[in-house]
């Protein structure tokens, strides 16, 4: 097994270029090779959706993801998100709504919120639940979270549905 390889990532739009070695985990990689902290590694094993990332637009746990296994899909973590321009509507949407305390799942419940917007724009409440279902809240009780993803739905025009 070789000691290092040459990874081609794109990560938060950007192509990079990571010698690492190929039993690193993109969190791994992403925490300690490119220097974004925003996932976190809550349990190691999957569990607990603190890691969460998006690969292809899809929510992925990036404690479980060899960064070997990334390259060559678009990757996007936490601060990703925000453009010059501002936050993104899903990171707003959690500071209006005060679905953020202690902040530690925070980033990856915002991207599994953002995956479940970008293919259902008009979620249920059932749908909310399941697309954070994976990411655990250990402080909020969730009632916060989803009235923030709620909130961003089209067809919502009084906050409620």
């Amino acid at each position: 097994m070789p000691d290092a390889v040459v990874l081609d990532l794109v990560v938060n739009g950007e192509s990079i270029q990571v010698l690492a070695p190929p039993h690193l985990t993109l969190l791994e990689v992403l925490r300690e090779k490119l220097e974004l902290t925003g996932a976190k590694e809550g349990c190691g094993e999957g569990a607990c959706g603190s890691c969460t990332v998006l690969m292809d637009g899809r929510p992925i746990r990036s404690c479980l993801t060899l960064a070997v296994e990334a390259a060559g899909h678009p990757i996007t973590t936490i601060e990703g998100l925000a453009t010059e321009e501002g936050l993104h509507p899903v990171q707003e949407a959690f500071i209006q709504h005060g679905a953020i305390q202690c902040g530690f799942c925070t980033p990856g419940m915002i991207l599994s919120a953002k995956a479940l917007m970008d293919r259902n724009p008009q979620p249920a409440e059932a749908d909310i639940r399941e697309a954070i279902g994976a990411n655990i809240c250990r402080c909020t009780g969730y009632a916060k979270i989803v009235e923030a993803i709620s909130s961003l739905s089209s067809n919502r025009e009084d906050g409620h549905e």
